[in-house]
């Protein structure tokens, strides 16, 4: 259990932490929700003791292990796979004395220890989690000093699902992953055996993994039971009651102060209207929280263009004379909402490249109408502003003809409010950035918006108006986006980049999750008529079945025993004194073979039980 108790914490003066308390129960999945500023990264650093508390308490079980993803993982010459293992250092230490014990009670704790920590399938776990985040067998074995900074953020959020904290603090996990790293983590914090905190603006994976909503506001802390969408119907249902009864009560005290006015002075009535001044003074004022307007966004509507407005013709397109999409017929007409999916390196930048101009195509043919005008964001654009630059220093030099006061109200329709026009690029926020690019990128009115992850570092309100200003724009839009709410929302078709293909994938996003989680994120084909019921398995046939499933079975049981007797042997002092350490190799070889002969006979006997079952067979 996590209890934080009357916590105060303020940062150069100005108060974070006001006397804020929750309690978080163990096992409990907690989505940390909040504006930008409000000091939830703070909390976190808070809790891992990394900052001190001005007052109050925060209390964890006693050896409570707390993990989470501070930097990212060393570019070294290990391996993925030997830097994942290597996050359980329980684990690690223990097969490291392993190999030097020579004290038989000592290697049969050793034994016992790795066998009741299920260490020998430690390596399929880690290869399974780095799997999930996108590396493949090929990949996991090659050293972290391979792969750029955003992937080995990756192998350090790896590392700690795999080491398996008590309390397991993630910030924005999701800013470093694909769409199918997110929709694959959704499910694994789901699952997670202990207690999960995580901040986080994707609005989907607080509905899919978490059970409870703690929300920072106002300097304090409330906890509410649900995903995000029931805390924000909670949430409104309480401040619509906060206002109402704050009105009734500002009612009441207009009588009050009536009668007081109108009867002060009146000898008959002074005592009465003493009593309502005493009664005024007690009442103790409704206070309503004040929710902040969000800036909206608005982007410039184009003329319409004759369809299509892009179409390429036999494409291939890569760099370095290396192609990394082939043969690409497709259309995009200004009514589209497309949404790319496919996983980081299949090339769903290179193609948005190439849509916007900016990459040419070194085969085939690519078409576009003669007064397209296409508006590019990439979230790498967000670093490539000029800190020392004003955001209407940044809109002058696109539009230096343009009266300044007609350039702030563009800066305002974007949401870059008249307190930040004139300050420092290098001082706004990441959302403030973000919104500038965005500005600065639809200026034209674009017949086509192009979209690169834009929502790393804006919030879930601002995200919910960006999805507002696309569904009113009239353009064309091509999104890629890790945020699965916000491709549910904006895109209406999707396509699938993968194995240097880009093709239609017919079916929606659940059905896409679907496919990540089977292993087979391929397009799906149309459906056709459902095919004939098999005829019922007649009695012979079912008999065959039972037999079968019955040897599996035995098969199973056979190898659970053979697993036991190995533990049992390799938790005995008696035997390393028999038989001396160097026995110890073998005999973890030998576990290891029963282990994986067990996953296998496990694997048939399931198929086997199916097949009984379809036969119409209580299995």
């Amino acid at each position: 259990m996590l209890r934080i108790s009357d916590i105060r914490y303020s940062v150069a003066g100005r108060p974070l932490f006001e006397g804020a308390s929750a309690v978080i129960p163990a096992g409990h999945k907690v989505g940390l929700v909040g504006r930008n500023g409000t000091g939830k990264t703070t909390l976190f650093r808070l809790i891992r003791g990394e900052l001190s508390l001005d007052g109050g308490e925060i209390e964890l079980p006693r050896g409570a292990r707390i993990g989470g993803v501070a930097q990212e993982a060393p570019a070294s010459d290990v391996s993925l796979i030997e830097t994942v293992l290597e996050a359980d250092t329980e684990r690690a230490s223990l097969l490291r004395e392993a190999g030097t014990a020579t004290d038989p009670h000592r290697i049969a704790e050793i034994q016992t220890r790795l066998a009741d920590i299920d260490a020998y399938s430690a390596e399929a776990r880690a290869g399974a989690i780095l799997h999930g985040l996108g590396f493949d067998a090929v990949a996991q074995q090659r050293p972290c000093k391979d792969f750029s900074g955003g992937w080995r953020m990756r192998v350090a959020l790896a590392a700690v699902l795999f080491a398996e904290p008590d309390l397991l603090l993630l910030d924005e996990p999701t800013n470093y992953l694909d769409l199918e790293g997110t929709l694959w983590l959704e499910g694994y914090l789901a699952r997670y055996p202990h207690t999960v905190i995580v901040i986080s603006h994707d609005r989907q994976l607080l509905n899919r993994s978490v059970t409870s909503i703690l929300h920072l506001d106002q300097k304090k802390l409330t906890l509410y039971g649900g995903n995000y969408d029931s805390f924000a119907r909670t949430r409104a249902a309480r401040l619509e009651h906060q206002q109402a009864m704050a009105r009734k009560q500002a009612s009441e005290r207009a009588h009050i102060q009536s009668f007081i006015d109108r009867f002060r002075a009146k000898a008959s009535k002074a005592r009465q209207a003493q009593s309502r001044i005493k009664a005024l003074e007690r009442m103790d004022t409704i206070s309503v929280a004040i929710e902040e307007n969000v800036a909206r966004f608005a982007f410039p509507q184009p003329e319409p263009l004759s369809p299509p407005i892009v179409r390429l013709e036999d494409v291939s397109v890569g760099y370095g004379g290396k192609p990394v999409l082939r043969k690409l017929n497709l259309r995009i007409d200004q009514d589209d909402r497309i949404a790319l999916l496919g996983a980081n390196g299949q090339g769903k930048s290179t193609l948005s490249k190439l849509i916007a101009g900016r990459l040419s195509a070194m085969e085939g043919k690519v078409h576009a109408s003669s007064k397209l005008r296409i508006g590019y964001f990439a979230q790498h654009q967000v670093d490539e502003l000029r800190l020392e630059e004003t955001p209407l220093q940044h809109v002058q030099r696109e539009r230096p003809d343009t009266p300044p006061a007609k350039l702030r109200a563009q800066l305002a329709a974007g949401g870059i409010g008249a307190d930040i026009v004139q300050t420092p690029v290098a001082q706004l926020s990441g959302g403030q950035k973000a919104r500038l690019s965005l500005l600065l990128a639809t200026l034209d009115a674009p017949h086509m918006i192009i979209l690169d992850e834009p929502t790393n570092h804006l919030d879930i309100e601002s995200r919910e108006a960006l999805v507002a200003a696309l569904t009113e724009y009239s353009g064309a839009v091509i999104l890629v986006s890790h945020d699965p709410h916000l491709v549910d929302l904006v895109a209406d078709r999707l396509w699938l980049v993968k194995d240097g293909e880009v093709r239609p994938f017919e079916e929606d996003l659940d059905a896409y999750r679907r496919l990540l989680l089977s292993g087979d994120a391929k397009p799906a084909k149309p459906e056709k008529a459902p095919a004939p019921k098999p005829k019922p398995a007649s009695k012979a046939q079912r008999a065959d079945l039972r037999a079968e499933a019955r040897r599996c079975e035995a098969r199973v049981q056979k190898l659970e025993e053979m697993r036991d007797t190995i533990d049992a042997r390799m938790a005995d002092p008696d035997f390393y004194l028999k038989n001396g350490a160097e026995a110890l190799e073998k005999w973890q070889i030998k576990r290891a073979e029963v282990m994986d002969g067990l996953a296998r006979a496990e694997a048939l006997w399931m198929e086997a039980m199916e097949r009984l079952e379809a036969a119409g067979e209580d299995a």
